[in-house]
């Protein structure tokens, strides 16, 4: 059943989220490189290390800032023996080649000086096989006091083939054991350290595979610690189970991704086809809609313009749509100047920080659309109404109060002429404008009249004027 009013933190509304996997943003501090580090630009794999670290993050604020950003999410930075951290071995502690607590307090006072929230990672699915109970266990066997911190199958514990419930049959990520109230508590005055230290909120690591009475516990324990944390879910596929409105405030919105794929990338669909899923989508959301993430890509996917086969101008139109929808739009770092690769590990490159080597049309796309979003209530708290679906065309209007902006998207072929028409809400102008190229575009009878290029989109905002 849809429930009708959402309780989330007002602040994530106005948001644009950025993601960065700690390791391949920025090297900021060489000497807590560990052991055999490679140079930056090396093609990423699952084993190497680039030296990337939170003094790097915070030396790049300046970048974040002139790009728009308001809110990060970090992939994990706790002690563990991988690149991607996902094999915590201390929850407690900072990765030595992340660098310290000191360093991470630093971090957080510079963001939120700078009015950047911070989310983190809650990896409490599984642990990391040198996780130190997960090692007590491995060293003393059933009579270790961990023993019932895992789901053991049989005894002695052995990692070929794992005699222990993992995460993904991977022997190195055992899973915990959520039925036993130690391990329940340890887990949430691990959420609560954190939000202490300064964190803003969290994201939820695989969260189906964990039962959803711990999340109900878990949203209380943030809450009661920090009341306008924000709380969001790796959820690729049916969102409804975190729809209740006692687990989560929002879902990574794996599923509009795919939407937008098929629309903007691969030509799956026409523009019908598009509307209808979308209002499906929006059905199932509900009150909700507006505090998912919106996402073209993550550190779990090829990148986007990969996916597009290097194809900017889809590139294009998939994120104008990103940033002018409904949800709350999040940016998977190196996106937005124009970094390609695979699944990965090709997608967890090291951050281009040469600007000759960026795409600047596509970094400047991004950087306008983000200052729009936070420019214009209505792409974070209007309406969203269709005003035409043609064939490939599609059309929509975003309004709160008097603010208005339509956006019309063509990833087939050029046509001219096109009419859009505008409903009685949209305000009567003589003409509206294109914010990402300054061409104004008449209003005949009630419609806009429109050429629009080949995979081409527009942003339309009213011309305000003394007479119209």
């Amino acid at each position: 059943m849809m429930i009708e009013t959402w309780e989330a933190p007002s602040w994530v509304r106005d948001c644009v989220f950025y993601q960065i996997f700690p390791e391949r943003f920025c090297n900021g501090d060489p000497a807590n490189d560990p052991p055999g580090t490679v140079p930056w630009d090396s093609v990423p794999t699952r084993d190497n290390f680039f030296g990337g670290d939170l003094a790097g993050i915070r030396s790049k604020l300046d970048y974040l800032e002139r790009l728009g950003i308001s809110a990060l999410y970090l992939t994990p930075f706790f002690k563990a023996y991988t690149n991607h951290r996902y094999d915590t071995a201390d929850y407690l502690q900072v990765d030595p080649a992340m660098g310290t607590l000191d360093d991470f307090r630093a971090l957080v006072n510079a963001l939120h000086q700078r009015g950047i929230r911070l989310i983190l990672d809650a990896v409490f699915n599984h642990c990391g096989d040198g996780f130190w109970a997960f090692e007590d266990v491995l060293s003393r066997g059933a009579v270790s006091p961990y023993a019932d911190w895992f789901l053991v199958d049989s005894w002695p514990l052995v990692k070929e083939p794992p005699s222990y419930q993992t995460c993904g049959g991977a022997a190195f990520l055992p899973k915990l054991n959520h039925a036993n109230p130690a391990v329940r508590d340890y887990l949430l005055s691990i959420a609560r350290y954190w939000l202490a230290q300064g964190a803003d909120g969290w994201r939820l690591d695989v969260p189906w595979k964990v039962p959803l009475d711990f999340w109900r516990a878990f949203r209380q324990e943030v809450l009661n610690t920090k009341p306008d944390a924000y709380i969001v879910a790796e959820v690729w596929r049916a969102a409804r189970p975190w729809l209740a409105g006692d687990t989560v405030h929002g879902v990574m919105n794996y599923r509009l991704r795919d939407l937008i794929l098929d629309f903007c990338a691969f030509d799956h669909m026409d523009a019908e086809d598009f509307d209808y899923e979308l209002a499906l989508l929006r059905q199932e959301h509900g009150a909700s809609a507006p505090f998912h993430l919106t996402l073209l890509g993550s550190h779990d996917t090829p990148r986007i313009l990969t996916v597009c086969r290097g194809e900017l101008e889809r590139v294009r139109l998939a994120v104008i749509f990103q940033l002018t929808y409904i949800g709350i739009p999040m940016v998977y770092y190196g996106d937005e100047v124009g970094m390609s690769g695979d699944n990965d590990p090709g997608c967890r490159g090291g951050m281009v920080w040469d600007e000759a080597r960026w795409n600047m049309p596509l970094f400047e796309l991004y950087r306008r659309l983000i200052a729009l979003r936070r420019a214009h209530p209505a792409l974070t708290r209007g309406d969203f109404v269709p005003l035409r679906v043609f064939n490939a065309v599609y059309a929509y209007h975003r309004s709160w109060e008097d603010d208005h902006v339509v956006v019309v998207l063509n990833p087939r072929q050029a046509r001219r002429a096109v009419r859009i028409p505008l409903q009685r809400a949209v305000p009567v102008a003589r003409e509206w404008q294109d914010v990402l190229t300054g061409y104004r575009f008449a209003v005949d009878c009630g419609s806009l009249v429109l050429d629009l290029p080949q995979c081409g989109g527009l942003v339309l905002t009213p011309v305000r004027n003394a007479d119209g």
